[in-house]
């Protein structure tokens, strides 16, 4: 129990990271983690589509996302080695929520594996506007699936703190 805590209290933000592959172990326990999350009615009608760093949808994407204009010093992953993209069923009014349970699970793991993550929604407009189709089928999302939301992963090439809350602030008991 303490390292589930543990892994909450210290996971934050990763904005660089190095260029170190993903081991296929640390990778396959991210996306078993990711599976492993509930669904509403255990539907698990979350899909997971795992790309490269230096695939060139991604920087399609990146293109796309930017209209292709001011040079950036970082891409909306920041040159992580791996992205995985979360989608679900469109028609299915719980998709949202399974994916952001799926890719918290995902980002816990990584951090108790000592990897970094960033959960990515910024690119929603950019995958599901008017180029949808076209970023589906090179994503190969199931028909009738649609972007929920991503996450980067890799190794930490810089490290944050976590981020300080105030329970007394938003939390009320009644």
């Amino acid at each position: 129990m303490q390292e589930v805590l543990k892994a909450i209290r210290e996971r934050s933000s990763t904005r660089g990271y190095t260029q170190e592959k993903l081991t296929k172990e640390e990778l396959d326990a991210v996306l078993t983690a990711g599976l492993q999350a509930p669904t509403a009615a255990n539907r698990q009608e979350i899909h997971f589509t795992v790309l490269d760093g230096g695939d060139p949808i991604l920087a399609e994407i990146d293109a796309a996302l930017t209209g292709g204009s001011a040079k950036k010093e970082h891409n909306f992953y920041y040159e992580a080695p791996t992205v995985v993209i979360l989608s679900g069923n469109e028609s299915f009014r719980w998709s949202a929520v399974d994916a952001g349970i799926a890719v918290e699970n995902m980002a816990l793991a990584a951090e108790a594996l000592g990897l970094g993550s960033l959960i990515i929604g910024c690119v929603r407009d950019t995958l599901t506007g008017e180029r949808r189709p076209h970023f589906d089928a090179a994503l190969r999302l199931p028909e009738g699936y649609v972007f929920e939301v991503a996450i980067a992963l890799g190794h930490k090439a810089v490290t944050k703190a976590p981020h300080e809350y105030s329970a007394e602030k938003n939390v009320t008991i009644l």
